[in-house]
């Protein structure tokens, strides 16, 4: 059998525990599962290992309207880089506490900008962005579609993309790569400086690593910090919170509305396989944001996502998906079906298949959109 590793691929994959990790819920006796949950939930975290960081102080920077939506630009302080900045949008005119919804940015080889991707404020759009949208989103920006619906969408620029994006300033001559220009955004310098984060993804993940952290667990910090903040807006009951998003959207959702219990409904498109897929057939295809060592051995990729059982989520994959194997990706499904039947909550999970590529289409957001208006 050929794998991206050559003969070195059969024995990787053997490595891999036979059957479940000894932290699955897999079957798990119902008396048992609460407990057994808290345990795998509290060992994920440590293997995490998220730094730690201060609770988050929102300014509003300005307020407007655009297309019957009321929308703030806001802004949080982080302990390196620039501030977080994120847009909250609601319909305009609406009173009371609403559901809230952190919508998740894609990765899409596309750290130039973040919130843009799936949100729109303005009449202009840049051609990258649209361009980005009309292959990933059937034209949409989804928070807004969403955000019409009657809900309060808050989309944040997650760690190293768009204002939380690294800076040429920063890093050493030895690294810049050619790049002369980490601002301009012409299609010409969005595209250049795209390309050299994605060469400068392995220099992040490498040092993250020797610090004793991991990149999943920077985006579960700057993820939990931004769902503190939409919590706790007078506009938000924050007892209706719902999470999700397409690709790296759908990874962060996976460690995100797995391991914070506040995430009341959870939707993950495009982002489901196990780590059996990564070993032999797809590694090659992925961000180095998806890793935390070790945890291979104790769960599942997609029993992340279960620690959540029995609290609703909705999983939707594409059947043509490049960047996963069909045959991990119904394993991965089925691996959350019998994890939320040892919760005694089948009924709270659903996975759909589509036609077509890695996307978040007009059919598929219709789909998580009835999804968070049946639990939020």
């Amino acid at each position: 059998m050929q794998t991206m590793i050559g003969a070195f691929g059969e024995w990787a994959a053997s490595l891999l525990p036979e059957g479940p990790g000894r932290w699955s819920l897999q079957g798990c006796p119902p008396d048992e599962f609460v407990a057994r949950r808290e345990r795998a939930r509290t060992g994920t975290l440590d293997l995490m290992a998220p730094p730690r960081l201060a609770p988050p102080r929102a300014t509003v920077l300005r307020q407007w309207e655009f297309d019957g939506l009321a929308i703030e630009e806001i802004s949080w302080p982080q302990p390196a880089g620039a501030d977080t900045l994120a847009w909250v949008l609601k319909p305009a005119g609406a009173t009371g506490r609403l559901p809230g919804v952190l919508a998740l940015h894609d990765h899409g080889r596309f750290k130039f900008f973040g919130k843009e991707k799936i949100a729109q404020t303005g009449e202009a759009v840049h051609p990258l962005v649209g361009q980005h949208r009309a292959d990933a989103y059937e034209g949409l920006a989804w928070a807004n579609e969403l955000t019409r619906r009657g809900h309060v969408v808050m989309v944040h620029d997650a760690f190293a993309f768009g204002s939380r994006r690294v800076r040429l300033a920063d890093v050493p001559p030895e690294i810049h790569w050619g790049l002369q220009d980490d601002a301009d955004e012409s299609p010409a310098g969005v595209a250049a400086y795209n390309d050299w984060t994605a060469e400068h993804e392995n220099v992040m993940a490498k040092t993250l690593f020797s610090a004793g952290t991991t990149w999943p667990g920077v985006f579960f910090a700057e993820d939990r910090a931004a769902l503190d903040v939409l919590a706790a807006r007078a506009d938000v009951d924050p007892a209706r919170l719902g999470v999700g998003g397409l690709s790296g959207g759908g990874l962060r959702t996976v460690f995100l509305a797995g391991l914070d219990e506040r995430v009341a409904c959870a939707v993950c498109v495009g982002m489901m396989t196990t780590w059996r897929d990564f070993v032999l057939h797809r590694s090659f295809t992925h961000t180095w944001m998806c890793y935390v060592p070790q945890l291979p051995q104790r769960l599942d990729y997609p029993e992340i996502f279960g620690l959540r059982a029995p609290r609703p989520a909705l999983v939707l994959n594409t059947r043509a998906d490049p960047l996963f194997t069909v045959p991990e990706m119904e394993a991965a499904v089925g691996q959350l079906e019998r994890v939320y039947a040892a919760a005694g909550a089948s009924d709270r999970f659903h996975a759909s298949w589509y036609p077509g590529h890695h996307q978040f289409n007009h059919a598929m957001q219709a789909e998580a959109f009835a999804w968070f208006e049946r639990w939020l």
